[in-house]
């Protein structure tokens, strides 16, 4: 398909993690009836599309990532009725629904699984990855992400199935052609309902090397990742998909892609390869890991963060596509992160949203972002509900380390600091739910709320409704090329965009102090007009000046 007719290119796509974006029935927990109630006010934003984490039927051991029926609607999130409704509700407003899905592993209460253990001698066993230990040790040394050890042994059978999450979400094994064809049937299922598209989970991870070796003590990870991340026939796979389900219905696809490489998502989202639409990756989201280790402490690394952007524009640029994205259900908010949420919230946070915004590639809004919500800073464990924070607790606690000192990691890193309810109003419970939420609301709901948000022309909100028509409007925002024009300055990260003749100059402070801005002659050449900006009386043109503290301002030639 032409490029000029792929919607998902100009679009701006709104992530909702069902279970805390809005509750229709006052029990604590969102559900689909709350997000059908939401719908005008996401019209009104000005997002094309809603990715819908998943409401599939699931236990709920890692919150819908653990799939335990691909066919029907968790009870919790409402009826089938519901979600048809929901769809009906989403076209007649010319919205575009996005469905995630989870193909990497499902629930262990799955009835393929169930099987799978009742009876070694089934079909469905080999839809899972069984191997015998070595005398009382797993398989390999691989690490599960959520911690320990990547296998699981069955006692009845003495084999063990890998797991690369929770021991709760069994991997299945894609080298199975019945497998691969179930998985179709799944994705027809709902492409039939009025899908526009999927976002898969962790899809980068189906493959595995085959011979299942132990991790050795020369590569610096040592936990296995490198035998099954963008495995020896994943583009294989996805073709495969491609041609059965993706192409057919004219589905946009996005898959994210765990620890992945540039060369890797040049393959997978370019067109002609006939994979995936877009990709999302998360190495701009570990410039703040030190030394890759999620559970430590560290500042935003700007120059490796401006790096990486450089990397990824440059890199896909007329090869794949981009999703762009500060926020999602597994991150901290971003304005707490990279920006401030102290003492210029509303300021740090439209920086945040010029810079990301005006990249090539399809932006993506994680619920609450556009008002600017911040981490919650709960200061109890007893607060978290998510599975990954309370196991790096638990190992932490055990390896010596200190309440305080392991509190202090997870009030920045827990996956939970996203899931918070939504802030809808300054009523008792953020007016999430009439009842107490699943998951605490943020103390500072009372002034961060939507209904603040709409009622004051300079907010948040207001700020990201503009970039995202602004991504509509200019064909430069969608295909031009990138530079980063001071790649070694710390705290300015200003680039340009060009495309046939015209040029968006963006320059962003990425610090709380005025920042000196000196440009050259030859780029303040030409006519320019401002096309936005978070203070109210910035620049008109491009001109060498001072910034005040996360000053954004974006001009057009």
């Amino acid at each position: 398909m032409n490029s000029q007719h792929e919607w998902w290119r100009e679009a701006t796509i709104y992530q909702i993690y069902p279970k805390s974006f809005n509750d229709s029935a006052g029990k604590g927990h969102g559900d689909i009836k709350g997000i059908t109630a939401k719908l005008d006010y996401l019209k009104q934003l000005g997002v094309s599309a809603l990715w819908l984490c998943p409401v599939y039927s699931s236990p709920q051991i890692d919150n819908g990532y653990d799939i335990s029926d691909y066919y029907s609607i968790d009870p919790a999130y409402g009826t089938m009725a519901d979600f048809e409704q929901l769809l009906a509700e989403c076209q007649r407003r010319d919205l575009r629904i996005i469905m995630d899905i989870v193909v990497n592993h499902t629930s262990t209460e799955h009835p393929w699984f169930k099987e799978a253990i009742a009876d070694p001698t089934s079909p469905k066993r080999d839809f899972y990855i069984w191997r015998n230990g070595h005398k009382d040790a797993p398989p390999t040394n691989w690490t599960s992400k959520f911690g320990g050890n990547a296998w699981q042994k069955d006692q009845t059978s003495g084999q063990y199935y890998l797991h690369l999450f929770a021991k709760e979400q069994a991997d299945l094994n894609w080298e199975n052609p019945d497998l691969r064809e179930q998985v179709c049937d799944i994705m027809r299922f709902w492409a039939n309902k009025g899908m526009d598209g999927f976002r898969l989970d962790v899809i980068n991870l189906i493959s595995k090397d085959q011979s299942f070796p132990n991790e050795c003590s020369e590569d610096p990870q040592q936990d296995g990742r490198r035998f099954y991340t963008d495995g020896p026939r994943v583009h294989e796979y996805l073709h495969e998909l491609n041609q059965k389900v993706f192409k057919p219905f004219d589905l946009m696809t996005v898959g994210e892609m765990s620890s992945t490489t540039l060369e890797q998502c040049q393959l997978y989202s370019a067109p002609k390869r006939e994979e995936l639409s877009m990709v999302f990756n998360f190495h701009h989201l570990k410039v703040d890991y030190p030394n890759g280790n999620k559970w430590q402490l560290a500042e935003c690394d700007w120059l490796a963060l401006k790096t990486l952007f450089t990397t990824w524009q440059q890199g896909l640029h007329k090869r794949g596509w981009n999703a762009l994205f500060w926020c999602n259900h597994d991150q901290p908010r971003i304005v707490s992160r990279f920006g401030n949420d102290n003492t210029h919230r509303v300021i740090s946070a439209k920086m945040l949203a010029t810079g990301l915004h005006l990249l090539q590639g399809t932006p993506f809004i994680y619920q609450g972002e556009e008002i600017g919500m911040t981490n919650p800073h709960f200061d109890d464990i007893a607060q978290y509900r998510d599975v990954e924070t309370h196991n790096i607790y638990r190992q932490h606690i055990e390896q010596g380390k200190s309440h305080k000192e392991v509190m202090a990691i997870i009030v920045s890193r827990s996956r939970d600091n996203g899931r918070t309810p939504m802030q809808w109003d300054a009523s008792e419970y953020a007016g999430f739910s009439k009842g107490a939420p699943w998951l605490d609301v943020a103390q500072n709901y009372k002034h961060i709320n939507v209904e603040a948000a709409l009622n004051d022309p300079n907010s948040i909100f207001y700020h990201y409704q503009k970039l995202i028509a602004i991504r509509k409007q200019y064909p430069i925002i969608i295909e031009g090329n990138y530079q980063d024009l001071l790649p070694l300055h710390n705290k300015l990260w200003c680039y340009t965009r060009s495309h046939q003749g015209q040029r968006v100059l963006v320059a962003n402070n990425v610090s709380p102090e005025p920042v000196n801005l000196s440009l050259s002659a030859k780029l303040l050449d030409g006519t320019w007009q401002l096309l936005i900006s978070n203070y109210q009386d910035s620049a008109c043109r491009p001109q060498s000046m001072t910034l005040r503290p996360y000053e954004s301002i974006a001009w057009m030639q």
